[in-house]
């Protein structure tokens, strides 16, 4: 059976202009969850991509869904697709790659396997994927999900999520959170800058941001 519910509100212009600027890897030194595990790999270098989560549940072998996903996406959409644990078939390669660049798709996540990577680097949509294999899917009309809740990378990834992602890892955000976790990721990153003037400087680096102080205090004198 198929279950198809509606697209969520997209992400606005104005919030996914500040979360570009914001690293995924310094919004994880504020937060563990919604980062998907570090087992999905970019298959792009120096790419950072943001956009609204719009999410497919692809179990098994039928790809049926993530063809009528991929009719049904915008441009800023970020497709999301949980492979339910398959670990042998590729979701997507080549062509649906192309689908989704001509469909202006923001970037691709899937929590298993992909192929045609040459390809896929070629159309210049960013993917991440587990890997890639070169078994795929076939349209059975059997089943799957389109923008309902879904796992990806051991979390849970809502509709309407908004998604940062680049070579470090993938972070999916709460709309209400946004502008909240990117601006205090670029205020970290902002001080990060500050930190490697000192430390150009001669001073060392336990000493700038504090750890030496902590350890000294933690410490038991021998």
């Amino acid at each position: 059976m198929y279950i198809i519910e509606a697209l969520p509100a997209p992400i606005s212009a104005a919030e996914l202009e500040v979360l570009i600027n914001a690293e995924p890897a310094t919004i994880g030194h504020f937060i563990t969850h919604g980062i998907a595990s570090p087992h999905i790999k970019a298959h792009f270098q120096n790419v950072r991509a943001v956009g609204t989560a719009v999410t497919v549940r692809m179990p098994g072998n039928d790809g049926g869904i993530l063809h009528y996903a991929m009719g049904c996406v915008r441009p800023g959409d970020f497709l999301v697709v949980d492979r339910c644990g398959e670990r042998m078939t590729a979701a997507l390669g080549g062509a649906m790659a192309y689908a989704a660049k001509q469909a202006g798709v923001a970037g691709i996540i899937v929590d298993g396997y992909v192929t045609d990577l040459g390809e896929i680097r070629e159309h210049g949509v960013p993917v991440w994927s587990r890997g890639a294999s070169a078994i795929t899917t076939r349209v059975m009309g059997l089943e799957g999900e389109f923008c309902t809740a879904i796992q990806c990378g051991g979390g849970i990834v809502h509709p309407g999520d908004a998604v940062v992602a680049d070579e470090n890892g993938m972070v999916f955000l709460r709309p209400g959170q946004v502008i909240e976790m990117a601006q205090r990721a670029i205020d970290f990153q902002h001080k990060e800058k500050h930190t490697l003037a000192r430390l150009a400087k001669g001073e060392k680096f336990p000493d700038i941001v504090g750890s030496r102080t902590t350890i000294e205090a933690a410490s038991r004198p021998r």
